[in-house]
């Protein structure tokens, strides 16, 4: 069994990590690392996280590190569960800078709105203490909805008005 992961392990796996290539990529994390790593949470189950590139050295650690460390990573964020405006890369905010690997924490609106769009109380409490710590300002998250909204049918799973009511009622507004 895989134990949770606080703050420490997250960073002993972004060594790690780091340690397993010799060329230039970004480690975006997202959804219990970004809120483990920010502070407003202890641990999480799974540390999500998208890979750019996708190299083959940081995708064969993967596996391998998840079984030396005992820690849960997924290949996950918010890209595959909306639609991510262009630019995502330039609003997420920085973490750490280790060997050639940059960490950062994916867009925040972006996992803003990928939690309320799955609407689990979890990610609730998450997407009000972005918004408490002043990382999501509700109005923005709103403009960042309508920006998405147009592409929302790529995403068949997701329910258009359900997603708008979602966003309204998490950012206080009206979106659209």
């Amino acid at each position: 069994m895989r134990a949770l992961a606080d703050a420490e392990r997250i960073r002993r796996f972004m060594a790690a990590l780091a340690r397993s290539t010799e060329a230039d990529a970004r480690v975006y994390f997202t959804g219990g690392a970004t809120a483990v790593l920010l502070g407003w949470r202890p641990t999480t189950i799974d540390v999500d996280l998208k890979l750019v590139p996708e190299h083959d050295a940081l995708l064969r650690a993967v596996p391998r590190l998840k079984e030396e460390l005992h820690l849960n990573v997924e290949l996950a964020s918010p890209t595959d569960f909306i639609p991510v405006a262009p630019g995502w890369e330039d609003r997420s905010p920085f973490v750490e800078r280790i060997g050639r690997v940059s960490y950062h924490h994916f867009d925040l609106y972006a996992q803003a709105l990928a939690k309320v769009e799955r609407g689990h109380a979890q990610d609730l409490a998450d997407v009000s203490e972005l918004v408490a710590r002043g990382l999501v300002e509700p109005k923005q998250a709103l403009g960042y909805f309508e920006s998405i909204e147009p592409e929302l049918y790529r995403y068949p799973a997701i329910h258009p008005p359900a997603f708008r009511r979602a966003a309204q009622d998490a950012f206080g507004g009206t979106a659209g």
